[in-house]
């Protein structure tokens, strides 16, 4: 059984590689995810997908995990480096933030982003 580092190792991989289904395939099907360009939050698979195709299509986000902790919850908090471009490479924002992943049965349940 891979370990929740692993998986999430997986996931920010697949996303940066801009690899929709093999993130997917790691997500609960009703995955909770955060809308982070536009606000609230999106659920499912296909929400999740068409979310991602329009935000690739305005931005190119590219996301490192630099660090994996579990908090008091059980759920997995990843420190990570959010470099995120418009299409011509110029830089829009360049900051370190949490992301905090609820993973059961070695899949992704939800996501919730701490910019703190």
């Amino acid at each position: 059984m891979p370990t929740d580092q692993q998986i999430l190792t997986a996931a920010y991989q697949a996303f940066n590689a801009r690899d929709i289904a093999s993130v997917l395939a790691l997500m609960h099907p009703q995955v909770d995810w955060p809308n982070g360009m536009e606000g609230g939050r999106v659920h499912g698979h296909e929400e999740v997908r068409a979310y991602w195709t329009r935000q690739w299509s305005m931005l190119d986000p590219h996301v490192e995990p630099l660090g994996f902790q579990l908090d008091g919850t059980g759920r997995t908090v990843v420190d990570v480096h959010q470099t995120v471009r418009d299409l011509t490479g110029n830089i829009l924002q360049d900051r370190r933030l949490q992301h905090i992943y609820r993973i059961e049965q070695d899949l992704i349940l939800s996501m919730e982003i701490n910019q703190d």
